[in-house]
């Protein structure tokens, strides 16, 4: 080999793959492994309902289809430059927002267990809310690299952001869906506070939205009654805490290495929404502590390569890109850490998913969209390095 050709293999292996595998495997593991744990604690529920024909891979079929749905969305959204991503970032917002308003005319959005939260589209049910904390991530991203200069200021930092995430809000408390509320206000809270909003005033503000929280939650009777009921499920197990008390119940019968998959006892109608909010709950009982020890490490994994390709890209003084993968780290990582609380016993009982596993079309998608523009900026993050060293 001559020395140029051996120099040239040198370089070449020293160039950045264009995939991080550290990214991009886990984000696949969670998303087939939840794709096996549906169909594993949906069948009950499908065999037992006449809705859907009795068959027992219904909730399986459908949940392949939005997986499917979400991996050529995914890669079309890859395909996209982030400076494109950022141009559109104020008319994803406000298309999202008016989805929100569409959802709430009678007749028009479908109510389901007392929430209007879906726009039928024929076979398919969009959610608007979870298509909205991508929409937040993009737009908050584009407001705090536009008002870098005045994140510490908070008449013109922190209040124009504070309204439209109220705006938002009082939208979303009206379907109600106070869990998507909760995580968009914690993904734009974190954001401005990364792109540097003042600390003093981030905690004062931040104390003020747990005490507007606690609010809303003390002034409706329904969700007050779900937060007695976290506390002691076991006063009211038929009641207010039947669905903690039978998560707690699969907890404990999963014990270390799980009772088998399949064979879970919890899911045979005892456990309500097992499927979806409660999914941890069934892999807790089927596959023990191992189970579940394994999914809480790949998502451990999944937000901190998702804060890593966000300082990376503020180190190339990508701000926008930066602070979408961080806004996208918070939004995994904050949703994630809530379902597992609630399904756990250590947070009251809130009607939010497990992104990338739980059954959830509207839900599966977003999250294949937002990998798709991690995995972009951790692209063009590589692309750039690469350029510098040639």
């Amino acid at each position: 080999m001559t020395a140029a050709a051996f120099r040239s293999s040198r370089a070449l292996a020293r160039t950045p793959p264009e995939l991080d595998p550290l990214l991009f495997w886990p984000a696949v593991f969670l998303l087939l492994f939840g794709l096996v744990m549906v169909y594993s604690a949906s069948i009950a529920t499908a065999e037992g309902s006449g809705f859907t024909g009795h068959q027992s891979y219904y909730f399986l079929f459908r949940h392949t289809i939005f997986l499917a749905i979400g991996a050529v969305a995914a890669v079309a959204a890859f395909q996209v430059p982030m400076r494109f991503w950022q141009a559109l970032a104020p008319w994803l917002f406000l298309s999202g927002v008016a989805l929100l308003m569409v959802v709430l005319i009678p007749h028009v959005g479908r109510s389901i267990n007392g929430a209007q939260r879906w726009l039928p589209l024929g076979p398919i049910n969009l959610q608007p809310s979870e298509l909205m904390k991508l929409f937040a991530v993009l737009y908050a991203a584009d407001y705090t690299t536009r008002k870098l200069d005045a994140m510490g200021s908070f008449r013109r930092g922190f209040l124009p952001m504070a309204a439209v995430i109220l705006g938002v809000g009082f939208l979303l408390l009206r379907e109600p869906d106070f869990g998507a509320f909760v995580v968009i206000t914690a993904i734009a809270f974190g954001m401005l506070f990364l792109g540097g909003m003042n600390g003093r005033l981030f905690v004062l503000l931040t104390t003020i939205a747990l005490i507007g929280f606690v609010l809303l939650i003390w002034l409706s009777p329904y969700r007050r009654e779900r937060i007695l009921g976290f506390m002691d499920p076991w006063q009211d197990s038929f009641g207010k805490g039947y669905q903690l008390s039978h998560a707690l119940i699969a907890f404990g019968r999963g014990e270390w290495f799980g009772v088998g998959l399949g064979a879970s006892v919890e899911k045979l109608f005892y456990l309500p929404e097992a499927h979806t909010d409660f999914l941890l709950a069934v892999i807790a009982e089927e596959l023990g502590f191992v189970g579940v020890f394994v999914v809480v490490a790949f998502f451990v994994l999944l937000v901190q390569r998702a804060f890593a390709v966000g300082r990376q890209a503020l180190l190339l003084e990508r701000v926008f890109g930066g602070l979408v993968a961080q806004g996208i780290g918070i939004w995994f990582g904050f949703q994630a850490f809530i379902n597992m609380g609630v399904n756990m016993g250590l947070l009251p009982t809130k009607g939010l998913t497990l992104p990338l596993m739980s059954f959830g079309g509207s839900g599966i998608v977003a999250n294949c969209l937002a990998l798709a523009v991690l995995l972009r900026i951790d692209y063009e993050n590589r692309c750039l390095m690469r350029g510098q060293l040639a």
